[in-house]
């Protein structure tokens, strides 16, 4: 499979993952706690071994920095599509939600919505990189043959 299909794929499969949960925790009354929002890392980190994964094992890409590059753009795409879901959220579906975001202790307060897309895609892209650097500490020393998965 090449690079660029693993990268949309695993991303698409991020944001997924995040919106669902989103949509949960609108369900459940609780898209209000920010402790909750910590769990978007997990997914995040998720995302970013399975396309690290795919392109090892199905690719044979060994080299370190080729697949640190591979899960940083996933988790980049990722967090462009989730910055972009959630402006859209509050542009048209739920307006009021801009509020719980300026409550969060994680953002601030009295941010318009421009400024909370941009504080989101930073704090998005820090977990990116991070993610990408634990999981690739993983695979750089895993066994240098492939099995087919």
């Amino acid at each position: 499979m090449s690079t660029d299909k693993i990268i949309i794929k695993h991303a698409i499969l991020i944001t997924f993952l995040i919106g669902s949960f989103f949509l949960l925790c609108t369900l459940f009354g609780l898209e209000g706690n920010p402790y909750l929002r910590f769990l978007n890392l997990g997914f995040v980190i998720f995302g970013i071994y399975l396309a690290i994964k795919e392109s090892i094992y199905k690719n044979g890409e060994l080299k370190y920095l080729i697949n640190l590059g591979i899960g940083i753009r996933t988790s980049a795409f990722a967090v462009i599509l989730s910055v972009l879901s959630v402006m859209i959220y509050i542009q048209f579906i739920n307006p009021d939600f801009i509020n719980i975001l300026n409550n969060s202790f994680l953002i601030g307060d009295n941010l318009s919505l421009p400024k909370i897309a941009i504080t989101l895609a930073i704090e998005g892209m820090a977990s990116s990189i991070i993610g990408s650097f634990i999981i690739m500490q993983y695979y750089k020393n895993h066994d240098k043959k492939i099995p087919k998965i």
